[in-house]
C-alpha cells in the first residue's frame, strides 16, 4: 500500500508553512514522524485560537 500523493504533500505544505523547514528537511522524516509533526501543529493551532 502508497501513501497518497494528495496527503503527502498536503503534510510537507502544512510543516513547512509552520516549521519554516525545507522539503529536504521534510522528506528525510520518517512518515510517522511527519504525521505525529502535523498532528502536534494541528493541536498547538487549535488551542491557540484564530490569530489577531
Amino acid at each position: 500500500m502508497t501513501y497518497a500523493t494528495d496527503r503527502l504533500h498536503e503534510e510537507i505544505a502544512y510543516v513547512a508553512y509552520h516549521f519554516h523547514w525545507s522539503l529536504e528537511e521534510i522528506l528525510d522524516l520518517e512518515h510517522h514522524d511527519r504525521r505525529r509533526y502535523t498532528e502536534q501543529i494541528a493541536s498547538l493551532v487549535t488551542r491557540s485560537g484564530p490569530e489577531a
